[in-house]
């Protein structure tokens, strides 16, 4: 008997039932442009407010403090950039990944490098883990910022 194992959940993940139940209604009746001022919009940005105010209570934020990007590869360039950038006004220009990053970090790391940054990539072990020391030893007072993926358990 075979049995199949989905290994790529760096890519896509099934959708729980839950949040399927939740995204009904904006899928098929309440689809309006939440930046819009007509009717749909407003009740659009209703629902979109709504969801910010639920997620900041989880994370204890404010709600004006969450974001909604369209896939991983925005968030990671969102995120390395705008750290990168506000960094530098403060001297650090230096950025610490691995070689085994996802794509969306590798190739925002590249970029960076054309603007002046400097990047240094740390090895990892036959596992696909950081090598601590490497890591350690490549961080310096002028690292902006540390790009590593998070291997999790269950």
């Amino acid at each position: 008997m075979s049995r199949y194992v989905y290994a790529d959940n760096a890519a896509t993940t099934p959708v729980s039932p839950e949040v399927i139940e939740a995204m009904l209604p904006v899928l098929s009746t309440e689809w309006g442009n939440p930046s819009s001022m007509h009717k749909k919009g407003r009740e659009a940005k209703l629902l979109l407010d709504g969801a910010r105010e639920r997620i900041a209570r989880v994370f204890r934020c404010d709600p004006s403090e969450i974001y909604f990007t369209s896939c991983g590869t925005e968030s990671d360039n969102w995120a390395i950039k705008g750290a990168a950038y506000r960094m530098k006004k403060k001297g650090r220009t230096h950025i610490v990944t691995t070689a085994i990053e996802h794509h969306a970090v590798l190739n925002t790391c590249l970029a960076l490098e054309k603007e002046g940054f400097t990047v240094t990539y740390v090895g990892v072990d036959e596992y696909g883990v950081v090598k601590l020391d490497e890591l350690r030893a490549a961080v310096t007072d002028k690292t902006a910022l540390v790009a590593v993926m998070m291997r999790t358990t269950r």
